[in-house]
C-alpha cells in the first residue's frame, strides 16, 4: 500500500507519519511506500521497513497535485491548510490554500481515470458551524460558516462529497476539534491560545488568555486526532454512505475549566503564568464558534478519544512531549 500524506510537516501530520512509520501497516494492509509532502521539507526517517520519499512543495501550485498522484498512492491523509486567524488576516492566502488546493487535489485524482479511486481523508474543522447554537450540535445541524476558513472547508466538503458521488474517488472529511495540547511554539490558529494556556505554564513560561474564562470550546488531544484519520482510513465506506463528512468525538470544557485541571495536575503555581489581556479580535472571532457537540454518527462509526477528562488532556501532553516532567 502506497500512502500519500499532505501537510506532512505540520504537527498532526508529523504524529500520524510517526504512527504509520511505527505501525508499518494501515489496518490489514501493509504499508509499502509512504510520500509526505509539505511547503517545508518533512523530516526524513532515520529508518523505516519500506521506502519514504519527501517532497517539498507548494500543493496548490498549477501542477504540483498532478505530480503528487501520478504514482497512484491508495491512501491520501490531506492534512494541508492555512489556519484559521491566517486565513481570516489574508483573504486570497486562504481561498487559494484551502479551496484552489483542494480542487486541483481531487481533479487531479479525477483525471488519472484507469479505475483509479483512492481513498481520501480530508481534515475538515467544526469552523463550518456557526451561531447561533444549540446546547449540544447534533449531525442534523446545518452549516452556516462565520469565517472565511469555515466557509473554505465546508466548500471542501461538499466537492468532497460530490466527487465520491461520482466515483472519482472514496472520500471521507473528518471534522476535528480544537487539538489540544499542541506541541511546538505558538502558532497563527485563533485558536492557538487553548493550548498556549496550557503548553506554556507547563514549560516554565508566562503566556496570555486573550479571551474570558466563560468562553466554552469542543477539544481532542494529538493522540486521538491520529486514531481518527487512521479509523477514516480503514472505515468500509458503504456503511458511512452518502454523507462523507463527519464530526470527530471530543471533550467540552470552558477555558476556566482548562485552568482548573492545570491547576490539578501541575499545581497553583503553574497556573499562575497566565496572565489575563483580552483580544477583541481574537475573542470576535471565538465568539461565533461552537461549544459542545453530539456527535452520534460518528461514535456509530467506532470513532473514539483516548482523553475522558480534561486532566487527562493536560497528562497526556506531559507524557507525550515533556518526558513525564514539567516546569513547577
Amino acid at each position: 500500500m502506497h500512502i500519500l500524506v499532505l501537510g506532512a510537516a505540520g504537527m498532526v501530520g508529523r504524529k500520524l507519519s510517526e504512527r504509520l512509520l511505527a505501525d508499518g501497516r494501515l489496518g490489514k494492509n501493509d504499508i509499502t511506500r509512504l510520500t509526505l509532502q509539505d511547503v517545508i521539507a518533512p523530516a526524513q526517517p532515520a529508518k523505516s521497513g519500506f521506502p519514504v520519499d519527501t517532497v517539498t512543495c507548494d500543493f496548490a501550485v498549477a501542477g504540483a497535485a498532478e505530480k503528487l498522484v501520478a504514482d497512484r498512492p491508495d491512501v491520501i491523509f490531506h492534512l494541508a491548510a492555512i489556519v484559521s486567524g491566517e486565513a481570516e488576516l489574508d483573504f486570497d492566502k486562504g481561498y487559494r490554500i484551502n479551496l484552489d488546493g483542494t480542487r486541483m487535489l481531487l481533479d487531479a485524482i479525477r483525471l488519472v481515470g484507469n479505475g483509479y479511486k483512492p481513498r481520501i481523508v480530508f481534515t475538515s474543522s467544526i469552523a463550518v458551524f456557526g451561531a447561533p447554537f444549540p446546547d449540544k450540535i447534533g449531525d442534523e445541524f446545518f452549516n452556516t460558516p462565520l469565517l472565511s476558513y469555515g466557509t473554505q472547508k465546508a466548500i471542501d466538503e461538499l466537492l468532497l462529497a460530490d466527487y465520491t458521488r461520482r466515483g472519482f474517488m472514496d472520500g471521507i472529511g473528518i471534522r476535528l476539534p480544537t487539538i489540544c495540547i499542541r506541541p511546538g511554539l505558538p502558532n497563527k490558529a485563533a485558536s492557538g491560545f487553548f493550548s498556549n494556556i496550557l503548553r506554556e505554564p507547563l514549560a516554565g513560561k508566562d503566556v496570555v488568555l486573550p479571551v474570558s474564562e466563560d468562553v466554552r470550546h469542543w477539544h481532542a488531544t494529538p493522540r486521538s486526532a491520529v486514531g481518527f484519520l487512521l479509523h477514516a482510513a480503514t472505515l468500509d465506506s458503504a456503511v458511512v454512505g452518502p454523507r462523507r463528512n463527519l464530526t470527530m468525538p471530543g471533550l467540552s470544557a470552558t477555558v476556566g475549566e482548562q485552568i482548573a485541571a492545570l491547576k490539578r495536575v501541575a499545581g497553583d503555581k503553574v497556573a499562575s503564568r497566565i496572565k489575563r489581556e483580552p483580544d477583541p479580535f481574537i475573542a470576535g472571532i471565538v465568539g461565533g464558534w461552537p461549544r459542545d457537540f453530539e456527535p452520534k454518527r460518528a461514535l456509530q462509526l467506532g470513532f473514539t478519544t483516548v482523553e475522558k477528562t480534561f486532566d487527562d488532556i493536560i497528562r497526556i501532553h506531559i507524557e507525550d512531549e515533556l518526558g513525564g516532567k514539567f516546569v513547577a
